[in-house]
């Protein structure tokens, strides 16, 4: 683990709020989590990088399972996370990590409008959730904090995850 720390270091540059370096097999999955995008969430059917197009629950345990560390990233800002997961991924990528892949938060806004085939595919990444992460779990297990916003004053929290290998 210890040639990992140069991402965390290179994560505290980029300027997320913590970073770790995570076992894989400590990601939780789940399939209620797409149900709350279904149900839940304007962008679903309308983003290329959303469910239903995502990796369903399943496809995402049998890709972690091809993995053993992941680097963990928090951050406060929406597009900051999405732009630092791509930008990290694609360092791991050239230093010879060749599985190297990405999840970032939320829906993906490089378009205003997804079109018919991606424009984006170097950033363009799904969201942990889309994939069916549950992201709570999965953040309180590897000693991150995370609660439910019950108004639209309390502050956000992101997070990232970078499969390493």
């Amino acid at each position: 683990m210890q040639e990992y720390s140069k991402y965390l270091k290179k994560a505290e540059d980029l300027g997320v709020k913590d970073a770790k370096i995570i076992p894989a097999k400590s990601i939780v999955t789940a399939e209620w989590v797409k149900l709350k995008c279904q149900f839940g969430c304007n962008c679903y059917g309308r983003n290329l990088t959303c469910p239903p197009y995502s990796p369903a629950p399943e496809q995402t345990r049998r890709m972690i399972a091809d993995y053993e560390y992941c680097l963990m990233i928090h951050g406060d800002r929406y597009t900051g996370i999405r732009n630092m997961v791509s930008a990290l991924e694609r360092e791991i990528f050239l230093d010879g990590f060749h599985k190297a892949f990405s999840m970032g938060a939320g829906p993906c806004k490089l378009c205003d409008e997804c079109p018919e085939f991606c424009k984006h595919t170097e950033k363009a990444r799904p969201s942990m959730e889309a994939c069916g992460i549950d992201v709570f779990s999965t953040v309180r297990a590897n000693g991150f904090q995370i609660e439910v916003l019950k108004t639209t004053d309390c502050k956000s929290n992101y997070y990232g995850v970078i499969f390493i290998e």
